[in-house]
């Protein structure tokens, strides 16, 4: 690498100035996406802390759609709870397939918007849903005959019937479903994280008022349900679209890639995504399935145990989206940079989000478990025994995050610069040959139970974390532009 090339490359930004398409020419500003010139770190943190506070709205709302389920269940009866919350378990864990596939536009769209090359934010869209909805054949197949498996794990038939009526139902959600994550991020490419948050404002209420008529007021029972989630899913899809298209109507969307022009364009060329979204999967499959393997294995320590690690797993979700939320702001923000083919910028950008953001997102995560653990945990229990064990656990939580925001951080880079492979293989290791391993061996051997397990888990966290930000650290910029622009010409 030659700093001669290295400059040459840092000093190719597109021709177009401003982050947004729509800003007829104006020279950007502090409150503007991406700067015209060199950006600085005050700057970089500015934007990425104003994009992340939808984004946590979002996050929140969104996963509010199926707690509402599981409050309206709990009313019916412990069978029904029972069945709903195994459904929404398992819609969660196979429908994460689809919100993998779309972190792969969390690199391609926002690169190709840097670039200039609008129309292909747009075509980069239409192709993510349409790998989805093919992604989507055997897993309708799945919750259409989730009983046979479901079955070998649960004993309580009528548990099962329940939990396999709901994922039928829930079948006809994957359009809407699909179209809102990937919609979400061709819109989060061109800078608009807002609408997303505006479409949940709307369907999160109306999810809540939907689940009472049908559960409660038609008595439909735990059938309800499903129904009223349907229809919120599919009210997300088209409202999305609908905003979509009424921006390309009033000339404010140039990055919509003519469907009835190009068809044939949406169903070529899908290697480079492929390559993207299956480490995307993994990445998030294996962080989940760890987290889950978890609360199984406390199952095993009693009642009183697993639901302190019930109510743990729920408060530690919750604080996850604040460092989320920033990783998925500073993804979008880096990707445009590398798009943009300025290495200056992609450095401050990067340097910003590990050092200052993730710093922030820590401290603010540490002292708000660490110290308000107590208040926290009472919030969920009025036993005072069940909130001292929730509290002890929340303790080792609270310095896992410590560690666990740069690990966050990290991957966002890492899915801006499109190696989302060297996350998916870390991951693994980190989760399944560290983590797990070394957590059974304090809860097991050392007679730790789920202290041991939560021990363990932050040693593969950290493990996480230095691996991430050592290939962070060594990203050789010029080579990462230089194949966003390579992947720009191939498609």
């Amino acid at each position: 690498m030659h700093l001669s090339e290295e400059s040459r490359i840092a000093s190719t930004v597109s021709s177009e100035s401003d982050y947004g398409s729509t800003n007829n020419g104006k020279a950007a500003s502090i409150d503007s996406p991406v700067p015209v010139s060199n950006t600085s770190v005050k700057s970089e943190a500015y934007y990425i802390f104003k994009t992340a506070l939808p984004l946590v709205i979002t996050f929140l709302l969104q996963s509010s759609l199926s707690t509402t389920a599981l409050f309206y269940a709990g009313r019916l009866g412990a069978v029904e709870l029972g069945g709903i919350s195994i459904g929404n378990v398992t819609f969660a864990v196979t429908s994460a397939i689809f919100i993998g596939i779309a972190t792969c536009l969390d690199t391609v769209c926002p690169q190709a918007f840097g670039a200039g090359n609008y129309e292909m934010v747009g075509l980069y869209f239409q192709r993510g849903v349409a790998i989805s909805l093919v992604c989507s054949i055997p897993i309708t197949a799945f919750w259409y005959k989730s009983d046979v498996v479901l079955s070998l794990l649960v004993k309580d038939s009528a548990i099962v019937t329940i939990a396999a009526t709901y994922l039928r139902i829930i079948i006809l959600t994957i359009p809407g479903f699909v179209v809102f994550e990937c919609g979400k991020k061709y819109l989060q490419a061109q800078g608009d994280f807002i609408t997303g948050q505006n479409i949940l404002f709307l369907c999160a209420p109306l999810n809540v008022m939907l689940n009472y008529l049908f559960v409660i007021k038609l008595k439909l029972g735990y059938i309800g349900s499903p129904i009223a989630i349907v229809i919120v899913y599919s009210t997300m899809g088209f409202s999305l679209i609908g905003h979509i298209y009424y921006q390309v109507y009033r000339g404010k969307d140039f990055c919509w890639h003519p469907i009835t022009k190009g068809f044939s364009a949406i169903f070529t060329n899908w290697k480079p995504l492929l390559s993207l979204a299956l480490p995307g999967v993994i990445m998030l499959e294996a962080e989940f399935f760890a987290f889950e393997i978890i609360t199984i294995l406390s199952a095993g320590f009693g009642t009183q145990i697993l639901a302190a690690q019930s109510i743990v797993a729920t408060i530690q979700t919750f604080v996850f989206q604040l460092p989320f939320s920033c990783s998925v702001a500073s993804s979008n923000r880096i990707a445009y940079h590398v798009g943009s083919g300025n290495i200056t910028n992609c450095k401050v950008a990067t340097k910003t989000v590990v050092l200052g953001v993730g710093t922030t997102t820590g401290i603010i995560n540490f002292v708000f478990l660490y110290f308000g653990r107590f208040k926290v945990c009472s919030l969920f229990s009025n036993d005072p025994n069940l909130v001292k064990l929730a509290a002890s656990l929340l303790k080792i939580v609270a310095i896992n995050q410590v560690y666990d925001v740069f690990n966050v951080m990290a991957a966002g880079v890492l899915r801006a610069q499109g190696r989302q492979r060297i996350g998916g293989y870390l991951n693994i290791i980190a989760y399944y040959v560290v983590g797990l391993e070394i957590g059974a061996l304090l809860a097991y051997y050392f007679k730790m139970q789920v202290k041991g397990l939560w021990l363990g888990l932050g040693l593969g966290i950290l493990t996480l974390a230095i691996g991430e930000n050592s290939f962070v650290y060594f990203s050789d910029w010029v080579s990462i532009v230089r194949k966003s622009k390579d992947l720009q010409h191939e498609v």
